[in-house]
């Protein structure tokens, strides 16, 4: 582990081999469980792919989410053994379960941010329920699938208004190909996004000329809690 202007990062020479067998062993979790699907999917972003991934199916075994949050405990410890972090923080709804067990881990604090509406229709997110940061503490962010990386991205005014140093962003898969950095609105900051593995699957804007399931006509399917929204 290493210290990099404010962000907890791995280094990459050391850790090559060990980065790649956390990703397969990774995908293997994903895929014992059937969570990663084939079909025609609206994803959260408004973009549709021919595959999804359920990481609820995932996240209702306790065993498999205690051994995730594992990995990002371990990578979020020092050489002396202690957590560089003072507060692990997702957001809803898969961001609450890896939050607190990762934080369980840590032995520090485990909160989550809720998504919010303006009265001029725009989203945010805000701590509520008592949840607060304090000015100066070290804050990691987690989340589950990572595509566009909008909800951590919804994240960072909250943290940096209260004070919060973010030290590092975590999810358990990235389908971004890698290539999500996460840029405070507010601040101008960078935040790259590490996960634990990364698969490429890719995303079409809708509409039959862009996407393959539109232009065969199948049904499209929108997962995910209210049945409006994906990962």
């Amino acid at each position: 582990m290493r210290e990099n202007r404010g962000m907890t990062t791995i280094r990459p020479a050391l850790d090559a081999a060990a980065r790649a067998a956390i990703g397969a062993r990774t995908e293997s979790l994903f895929a014992r469980a059937g969570a990663l699907r084939e079909g025609h999917f609206l994803l959260k972003s408004g973009r549709h792919s021919e595959r999804y991934l359920e990481k609820f199916l995932v996240l209702q075994d306790p065993a498999v989410t205690s051994e995730l949050c594992s990995l990002w405990a371990s990578a979020a410890r020092g050489s002396d053994g202690r957590p560089m972090v003072d507060v692990v923080a997702g957001p809803t709804t898969g961001g609450i379960v890896l939050a607190f067990e990762t934080a369980r881990q840590l032995g520090v604090r485990g909160i989550f941010a809720e998504e919010v509406r303006a009265p001029d229709g725009a989203t945010g997110r805000e701590f509520r329920r008592g949840f607060a940061i304090a000015p100066g503490e070290r804050v990691l962010l987690v989340d589950d699938i990572l595509t566009t990386g909008g909800s951590l991205l919804a994240m960072l005014s909250p943290v940096e208004a209260a004070g919060g140093q973010i030290v590092a962003c975590f999810v358990l898969a990235d389908r971004s190909g890698g290539t999500v950095v996460l840029v405070s609105p507010a601040t101008g900051r960078r935040y790259p996004v590490q996960g634990l593995w990364q698969l490429e699957i890719p995303t079409f804007e809708p509409g039959p000329e862009s996407c393959p399931g539109c232009a065969t006509g199948t049904p499209v399917h929108a997962p995910g809690s209210t049945g409006a929204a994906g990962a």
